[in-house]
Parts: structure tokens; sequence; C-alpha cells
């Protein structure tokens, strides 16, 4: 019985560990990379942060396919624009277990703009991002870069 006492105390503090580790994951704020869904090449490294009303949106940090990369099929103001600074998912809303939806995302390849939800997935380590239009939805896998 005391062996058993004693190795319950003792994995106390790994599961605390794993508890807070967990939580903190459960947050999409962070650093990810993108991938092209046709080569699966890196595409670019972008910022997700906490936005206005609690909600989450994500800025392109680094564009690792073009340096100076510019959205030649954007419209209005995002036109020729700079990719690098652009943000490019927004009104986020958090739901439960890791889930956000209510938000949109830009597709840069086309210009467009659709309505997004999104889920962290493997421990947060994962975010998995959808665009859609109508109930037909495709999915984009991020990986955390920090």
């Amino acid at each position: 019985m005391r062996i058993k006492s004693l190795m319950t105390l003792l994995a106390l503090p790994m599961m605390a560990a794993a508890f807070v580790a967990s939580a903190q994951n459960a947050s999409p704020v962070g650093q990810w990379k993108t991938y092209d869904e046709e080569t699966g090449k890196a595409r670019l490294i972008v910022d997700v942060y906490e936005a206005k009303g609690g909600t989450y949106a994500a800025k392109v940090v680094d564009t690792l396919f073009q340096p100076n990369a510019v959205c030649t099929e954007c419209s209005g103001d995002k036109k020729g624009k700079p990719i690098k600074g652009m943000v490019i998912m927004w009104g986020q809303k958090p739901g439960a277990d890791g889930s956000f939806s209510g938000g949109q995302v830009l597709k840069l390849t086309n210009g467009k703009t659709y309505k997004s939800k999104a889920q962290l997935q493997a421990g947060g380590s994962k975010f998995e991002v959808s665009g859609c239009l109508g109930p037909i939805c495709k999915k984009q896998v991020w990986t955390r870069e920090n």
C-alpha cells in the first residue's frame, strides 16, 4: 500500500504539468506554417492573434515561396498589395474542444474570401483551417512554429 501511495504522489506533478501544457495549447495564438494545397511545400508563416471581441485572426509574417510576393488575384484594397503583413483570416470565435467558427479566410491563390471554421488538433500542434462555400469546405492543416 505504501509503495502505491508513493507512486501516486510522485505522479501528481507530472499529471499537473501535462494538464497545464494541454491548457496552454488550447489557444491558437502563435506562429504557424501553412502549406501549398497542390505541392505540399511550406508556403507562409502566419501569426494567429487574439483580435477584438475575443475573436482570432491571422496575419502573414513571412512568405516562404517568394520574398516580395503581392496578391495579384485579390480585389479591392488588397489588389497588388504585399502578402507579407496581410490579414488572411479573421473573426474566428472560440467554441468547445478547440473549435473556432464564424470567421472568414482569404485564399491568396484566387483572391476570394470564404466562410471559415477551424479546429486545434494533436494537442495544439496542428490547426485545421477550413474555407467553405455553402456546405462544401476545403481543409488545410497548419503546423505550429512556436
